[in-house]
């Protein structure tokens, strides 16, 4: 056999405890793990351009362009794999450990790579811990100024058969691990300050301590609101409700907080409602230094609820000691219901449309009507109720679309009649005029919530998709830097918004790129495959085109590419035909 040297960087990946899983339940073990290759980790490894070496039963060796793929390709598994764990028993998870080296290897005839390169990636690997990833000293040095990483020094270790002790770095992984998003294919994205802004802040979930698992909508709907209230705050950078909600259920260290989202304050606190009872804790941090600038705990009657979330904020405002402007001041005097009865079905109704699926918007469209029966003058429900009724429209979730789209636009109407300073009041009518092809009204709106909440990561997101259906990808895609700066663990729609405008300007490969990212997170959306097989089209790659496309009536038979062209409020019709003509170029339509 002939032989060829090089410089690679190599991951080894193995299952932690897999001969005991395996001696419990083989059949299942089995099953498990090929259903992780084909939806995890194997779409994992081809979006960051990796190449499998070898399967060795229950793990595997891939060889990688780079050190930065490697370890982005590590925590996005690793990441992936927190979440299927959620709600396991310990016992039953399938966890890997991964080792990674960048080191001198031989390459074979048949593609098979040998030497020490790979023999110090498996040992890296089996000294990991489960769910973690170690990286040689030479790994490392080619990502600690390249990756935004939590990491442990091991020091200086022996690797059994390695003549030479080797420094390891441990990565913390979980959700707070992840890449700087400094360029995601193409997009414009914000490098990471070096020290975090001076006024700027997350605030966590607050915990539940009211000893019922039902009351954790309750606890999350007081974070939520006081998230939205800060937002509203020109002088402050606000991380958003989903990426500081990452961090729930977790036991965590607020200085990893704090490194994680580039902030230099955190809010945690805790909730426990007992009858008409409520205490709510409060402490804010320095997460540069873990010293307390302010705690304190209210013990109220549920009645004063609102009075409570209002003094949490103004108690920040003085420890911060934010000069707050007319306009700020105006911002937060935004009226609440006076019926707890209303406020609770406004928190659950919400709660259930954030989960974005048929169901879950059937329900909460459902209990926000209920809060605006018991209150017809409280905002935020008509405003969440026109949003449930624009999904239902875009969606087919509705039995009548016409008649969604006419609810939503009256409740969302409603909305900002009755409080013309909640931002999601104009988030919702931006939102249902952009379907209604008002795209002026819609960029107005959305204007209109930037101002009102400049921290508010729906209003840049909102803006760049009006901004797009209008034609100006471009300035698009400013937008979504901005909204994916304050939503650093920004939800997979994104990737998608990005994918279009990256289309409509014509740059392929760069959508392709972020659409298989998005299939890695969300391997059930049809939209997104649609793009993607007309990407392939475009490129002539048209057998994955067609691959692609069996696949989407596979998750969706209902699908409807005439319904899309219907629905989606494009300016210029010729922006939704350029969808049309890469997948007729595969031969996928008439």
């Amino acid at each position: 056999m002939s032989e060829n040297r090089k410089l690679a960087a190599i991951l080894a990946a193995d299952v932690v405890g897999y001969s005991r899983l395996a001696s419990e339940d083989e059949d299942r073990t089995l099953a498990r793990l090929r259903a992780l290759r084909s939806d995890l980790i194997d779409p994992t490894i081809a979006v960051h351009n990796g190449r499998i070496i070898k399967r060795t039963g229950d793990g595997a060796l891939v060889e990688f362009r780079s050190v930065v793929d490697a370890v982005r390709c590590a925590i996005e598994v690793q990441n992936g794999m927190g979440e299927r764990n959620a709600g396991v028993q310990q016992d039953r998870r399938i966890e890997f450990r991964i080792g990674i080296h960048l080191g001198d290897v031989v390459e074979e005839s048949d593609g098979d790579l040998m030497g020490d390169g790979v023999n110090i990636a498996s040992r890296l690997e089996g000294i990991a811990a489960p769910g973690a990833i170690c990286l040689s000293e030479d790994a490392y040095r080619q990502v600690r100024a390249r990756l935004d990483l939590s990491v442990s020094d091991l020091g200086n270790k022996q690797l059994k058969n390695i003549a030479e002790p080797i420094r390891i770095y441990s990565l913390q992984v979980g959700t707070a691990a992840e890449a700087k998003p400094d360029m995601i294919a193409g997009a414009v994205a914000r490098a990471p300050a070096a020290l975090p802004p001076d006024l700027s802040i997350a605030v966590l979930p607050f915990v539940n301590m009211s000893g019922d698992a039902e009351q954790e909508y309750f606890a999350d709907g007081i974070s939520e609101d006081i998230i939205t209230a800060l937002s509203k705050l020109s002088q402050l950078f606000v991380i958003a409700r989903n990426s500081s909600f990452t961090f729930k259920g977790r036991s965590v260290n607020v200085q990893e907080v704090g490194h994680s989202f580039n902030v230099r304050y955190v809010l945690e606190g805790s909730v426990r409602k007992s009858g008409n009872k409520v205490r709510i804790t409060a402490q804010l941090i320095d997460a540069t230094t873990g010293g307390h600038q302010w705690a304190e705990r209210f013990d109220r009657d549920l009645t004063d609820i609102f009075a409570v979330q209002d003094d949490v904020t103004q108690q920040i405002v003085g420890a911060l000691e934010l000069k707050l402007t007319a306009g700020d001041k105006q911002r937060l005097a935004s009226e609440q219901t006076q019926d707890l009865e209303a406020y609770d079905c406004f928190l659950r109704g919400r709660e259930h449309m954030w989960r974005l699926t048929r169901e879950q918007n059937n329900q909460g469209q459902q209990l926000l009507q209920r809060a605006i029966d018991l209150d017809p003058k409280f905002a935020p429900a008509h405003a969440f109720l026109a949003v449930t009724h624009a999904l239902g429209y875009v969606n087919q979730w509705s039995q009548s679309p016409s008649k969604s789209l006419e609810q939503a636009i009256e409740a969302a109407t409603q909305a900002v009649a009755l409080d013309d300073r909640y931002p999601y009041a104009h988030w919702a009518l931006g939102v249902v005029n952009l379907y209604l092809r008002r795209l002026d009204v819609a960029i107005r709106e959305a204007e209109r919530v930037i101002a009102l909440a400049p921290n508010l990561a729906e209003g840049h997101e909102s803006l760049g998709n009006a901004l797009y259906y209008a034609g100006r990808s471009d300035e698009a895609l400013v937008c979504f830097e901005r909204a994916m700066a304050l939503n650093p663990y920004y939800p997979d729609i994104f990737l998608h918004f990005h994918a279009q405008a990256m289309f409509q300007l014509g740059r392929y490969e760069e959508a392709v790129v972020l659409l298989k990212r998005r299939l890695v997170r969300n391997p059930a959306t049809d939209i997104s495959r649609v793009l993607l097989a007309a990407s392939y089209g475009h490129l002539g790659r048209f057998a994955e085109a067609r691959g692609e496309w069996e696949e989407i009536f596979r998750i969706n038979p209902d699908y409807s590419l005439e319904h899309r062209r219907k629905v989606l409020p494009y300016k210029n019709p010729a922006d939704f035909e350029r969808i049309v003509d890469g997948l007729r170029k595969a031969g996928l339509t008439e």
